[in-house]
């Protein structure tokens, strides 16, 4: 019987799929785990307790159907299990992989509450859609009938691909704009191999581009079109860019050769992956390689970093945070993985100046490194990091990362649209219910919205702004009929 497969978790213990040595992971930038056989995917997800209130699908942005479609898993209707997962979400292969899910839906699991050890959901919705790519069960995006109406996207990451996705799905002409060459956004440039492979983002763009959704690569909006100019092209826009303006350092010395922003970093190493040009990489600047590195941040991009870092071959990787390890916003599986591969963290730290070699042309030889304490909790809840007197020490450094996170460009200069309405912090004001801009017919969503954030939650806001933007474009057509 179809039950015999459910509710195991007491008697079949959590296993995710096994990791490869990480002296050898190490040595390249493919995913570090294999996806699960198919007799092990299905057992794993038999462990679900099948729970009356599952706290997984609540604490997932997407709300998806996850005990629904890991019963289906458990029965072996792999097909269906795949439709169901692709019904909320237009990227769930990703999401599988790259997913805080030990604080999403794992770290709210009910079995995990109950010392069972959460299911595996995360690695079973990667093996699902992985599946369903290799046995031809993802089926072209499926275009509505045309409206002879047309909608510009600027910016190709998740929330702008989600939106473009449901907008051509209700028959509107999409157009997307990005000012790189590939379409992706930081699931392309940003996040590395080891995490996400590169193929599987430009297989979901590909199915995309065949769906009739035009994308223009290279287009900077402000340089190759302003914002109006674009206002008169589409009946909307939606601006989905993310926040690329990396946060600074005041410290002495922030100015030397050799240290550099962990975006550059990370793209450079990215745009290698592909086989392209990179002279910042191809002269050094950029690579790794049998140097000192030191990584200022406690974030998913600083662990990128570090373990970008390691496969690059440097001769010493070292993570300065200035809270502790369970204070740090970053995954604690990341920070796992990071120190299985060799990274070093320098908890409760904290850089206070850069030292520079003035016989290398001022590039940065050291990092000159204060000691914090926590102190009593700040705004966001967690204890306050303040400097602890008489412990300064130094770190011998080649090259240091900054990864301390991402504010908003200044959006209304670059697109020359200065009345474009923003917030204290730099993000797009937005109406809470229509999420459009303060101009007209313009809407926004994903992180230059809502600030730094996740993937699954720029493709939620991209599926809920595609929404908005097809009330809107019914709206605007029906007026038009009537004058």
């Amino acid at each position: 019987m179809a039950n015999e497969k459910l509710l195991q978790f007491v008697t079949r213990e959590q296993a995710y799929p096994a990791k490869r040595d990480p002296s050898l992971r190490a040595e390249d930038f493919r995913e570090i785990a294999e996806r699960y056989a198919p007799p092990t995917a299905e057992d794993q997800a038999g462990r679900c307790s099948q729970c009356g209130v599952p706290y997984c699908s609540v604490h997932c942005p997407l709300h998806n159907h996850i005990p629904d479609w890991l019963r289906l898993t458990a029965e072996g209707r792999l097909r269906e299990a795949y439709e169901l997962s692709n019904a909320t979400s237009t990227m769930p292969e990703i999401c599988g992989r790259i997913c805080p899910q030990d604080r999403l839906c794992e770290g709210n699991c009910v079995i995990e509450f109950s010392g069972h050890g959460a299911v595996t959901i995360g690695s079973v919705e990667k093996f699902i859609t992985d599946t369903a790519w290799a046995e031809g069960w993802v089926e072209p995006v499926a275009v509505g009938p045309a409206r002879g109406q047309s909608v510009g996207i600027i910016g190709a990451g998740p929330a702008g691909l989600a939106a473009a996705e449901y907008l051509r799905g209700h028959g509107y002409d999409v157009h997307v704009y990005d000012r790189h060459d590939r379409m992706g956004g930081l699931l392309t440039y940003g996040i590395p191999g080891f995490k996400l492979e590169k193929p599987v983002v430009m297989r979901r763009v590909e199915r995309l581009r065949e769906g009739g959704i035009v994308f223009h690569e290279g287009f900077a909006v402000g340089r190759d079109a302003t914002l109006e100019e674009l206002r008169k092209r589409h009946d909307a826009l939606l601006v989905a860019t993310g926040v690329y303006k990396a946060r600074a350092i005041k410290a002495p010395g922030i100015g030397s050769g050799g240290v550099v922003e962990a975006l550059d970093y990370l793209t450079a190493s990215n745009r290698k992956g592909f086989g392209d040009a990179v002279p910042a990489f191809d002269d050094g600047s950029l690579d790794a390689v049998g140097k000192h590195v030191v990584v200022i941040g406690g974030g998913d991009t600083a662990m990128d970093c570090v373990r970008t870092a390691i496969r690059q071959g440097a001769a010493s990787v070292k993570c300065l945070y200035r809270r502790d390890r369970a204070n740090m916003p970053g995954s604690q599986r990341e920070v796992a993985n990071a120190e299985e591969e060799g990274v070093e963290f320098v908890w409760l730290s904290a850089p206070q100046a850069f030292e520079a070699d003035a016989r290398e042309q001022g590039r940065v030889s050291a990092v000159r490194v204060e000691k914090m304490r926590l102190g009593a909790p700040d705004a966001s809840g967690r204890r306050a990091p303040e400097p602890d007197p008489g412990s300064d020490f130094r770190l011998e450094a080649d090259l240091v990362i900054k990864a301390l996170g991402f504010d908003a460009e200044d959006l209304p200069r670059l697109f020359g649209a200065p009345e474009l309405g923003v917030t204290r912090w730099g993000t797009l004001r937005t109406d809470n219910k229509s999420m459009m801009t303060s101009l007209d017919g313009v809407f926004a969503a994903g992180d230059i919205v809502r600030g730094a954030s996740l993937v699954v939650w720029a493709i939620r806001d991209g599926r809920d702004v595609s929404a908005r933007m097809h009330q809107y474009l019914k709206a605007k057509a029906k007026a038009e009929v009537a004058a």
